[in-house]
């Protein structure tokens, strides 16, 4: 007897620890950072946050409302269930006074995301002529941060071992990412641009030409998925752009408005940013078509 409950145990710890590993670290952190508001607004109000009752949840998300981004709303309510599923208790997220709640906020505050602005060509320039010459490794990031429509995750995650130099270009190995957290992979491939002052491939291969030179290994760029966007601003507001509209995503989303703008397929777009759904992708194709599809272009005044 005794055996069998040390063996449910080991499986008890054995299950819990494959549910986390099922989840990136990244995502486990953001998971208790949002449960940890929750939590608050529990204990101001004498409720239990573990485990906790739907009607709760709905108290909760209306004193989010008033100042939180509908998208907030949902992803806080999706780390409530994930942690509640850790610790092997059920809720139902999906109950109709969190629903008709959650509607009647979206009618209310609308569900639109003030989303920043995407780096285009025109920006994109401007950037890297900002950069002065010696700050080879924020023009390589730049510049392989758009042509490959990395998540800043993917972009701060490369590793010497994972770039291979060929003819046409560079082919980048992505361990992992956020629609990929079994590990599968995925190789981003990135030709060489013929305007070389703007070109990935000739910038990737000049920041590690002298990062070699100094006996680096491990990561290629070395810092954090932060910094990228504080790279991001610092060279648009040198390159006389409004720095506050500007973020890390502007490199992903740059990239995918511009091929769209240039006529490339959907699904070309997608197999190089990893989308596994067409919805964001279709946004960034409308929003790149708003003028050149603009029924207005049809009328002669």
């Amino acid at each position: 007897m005794n055996n069998l409950i040390t063996d449910l145990k080991s499986l008890e710890i054995e299950t819990l620890k494959n549910l986390k590993n099922s989840k990136s670290n990244n995502t486990l952190r953001a998971y208790q950072s949002d449960f940890r508001d929750f939590s608050l607004f529990c204990s101001k109000n004498g409720f239990s946050s573990m485990p906790t009752q739907p009607k709760i949840i709905a108290l909760y998300i209306t004193h989010l409302s008033k100042s939180s981004k509908f998208s907030t709303l949902k992803r806080r309510i999706a780390s409530i269930r994930v942690l509640h599923k850790l610790k092997g208790h059920y809720l139902d997220t999906k109950h109709p006074i969190i629903m008709e709640n959650l509607h009647g906020i979206k009618r209310t505050i609308g569900s639109r995301q003030k989303a920043k602005k995407p780096i285009l060509i025109s920006d994109l320039k401007l950037i890297i002529k900002a950069i002065d010459k010696e700050k080879i490794r924020d023009k390589a990031l730049i510049l392989i941060g758009f042509s490959g429509g990395f998540r800043r995750s993917e972009l701060v995650n490369i590793y010497y071992d994972d770039i291979e130099f060929v003819p046409e270009g560079v082919k980048i190995l992505i361990k992992r990412s956020k629609t990929d957290q079994s590990g599968e992979g995925s190789i981003k491939a990135i030709p060489y641009f013929d305007n070389q002052e703007f070109c990935p491939v000739v910038a990737l291969k000049n920041f590690i030409n002298v990062k070699l030179s100094n006996l680096n290994e491990g990561k290629v760029f070395d810092i954090s998925d932060k910094s990228v966007a504080l790279i991001i601003k610092k060279y648009a507001e040198k390159a006389g752009l409004d720095s506050s509209k500007y973020a890390g995503h502007s490199l992903r989303s740059g990239f995918a408005t511009t091929a769209a703008e240039f006529g490339a397929e959907e699904r070309n777009i997608m197999a190089m940013t990893g989308h596994k759904t067409t919805q964001m992708v279709r946004r960034y194709i409308q929003e790149a078509n708003l003028f050149k599809n603009n029924a207005l272009n049809k009328i002669k005044i």
